[in-house]
């Protein structure tokens, strides 16, 4: 499954990137690692971008880079 797949409110793990440059580096920067939970919050009116948070920072991104993001999604 990946980042984009996500509904509002529901989390996931990142499991794999499969993204490169400076895009891949950026996103690492600000928290979006292996391992790391990722909270879908909302998504714009058009469908893009879609905003998560990671790491108490609320990140958006293009739903095309959000494709690329792969995930566990967290049950509670």
């Amino acid at each position: 499954m990946n980042l984009s797949n996500l509904k509002k409110n529901e989390s996931g793990v990142i499991s794999a990137i499969r993204l490169s440059g400076s895009i891949k580096r950026r996103l690492s920067d600000m928290g979006m690692t292996l391992g790391a939970t990722v909270k879908m919050l909302r998504l714009a009116p058009l469908g893009d971008p879609v905003e998560f948070r990671v790491l108490n920072c609320n990140i958006g991104i293009r739903k095309k880079d959000a494709e690329k993001i792969f995930i566990h999604k967290v049950v509670k």
